[in-house]
């Protein structure tokens, strides 16, 4: 979900040392809301461990491909305060966005819960939140 925390928590992962990539930026979809399934399936196959962002409508057909599945969640009101402030993302500073947003939390944010293999509050302080994920990495 937009404003839940996933480029965050990413950018603290790559401080890190860990590999990640946001496919919200950087042409990772052919058509919109899909990820170019070609290049995600190349970079899956490069990689043994890489942290992947984003939320589209094909990531279903690559959750074979992933070890863990993480919903980073956080209340309708948090993500709204989030996109209105970030700086990074023109996404969710209009009343259209905002709109979006709540629409997607009652009938996106549903089917990703049911696809995840881990759901973690993104209202968590990013150390802790990099430092679940940091133990995953490990486990794997």
């Amino acid at each position: 979900m937009s404003g839940a925390g996933k480029t965050t928590l990413l950018h603290e992962l790559r401080r890190r040392g860990h590999q990640t990539v946001d496919t919200d930026y950087g042409g990772w979809e052919d058509h919109p809301g899909r990820w170019d399934e070609t290049r995600m399936s190349s970079l899956l196959a490069e990689h043994d461990t890489i942290v992947v962002s984003g939320t589209v409508e094909n990531q279903v057909l690559f959750y074979d491909r992933f070890e863990h599945i993480i919903l980073l969640s956080a209340p309708v009101s948090v993500l709204l305060d989030r996109v209105r402030g970030r700086t990074n993302n023109p996404y969710g500073k209009t009343t259209r966005d905002q709109m979006e947003i709540r629409e997607y939390a009652e009938t996106v944010e549903p089917l990703l819960r049911r696809g995840a293999t881990l759901e973690v509050d993104g209202t968590r302080p990013v150390n802790d939140l990099a430092d679940v994920v940091e133990q995953l990495i490990r486990t794997h």
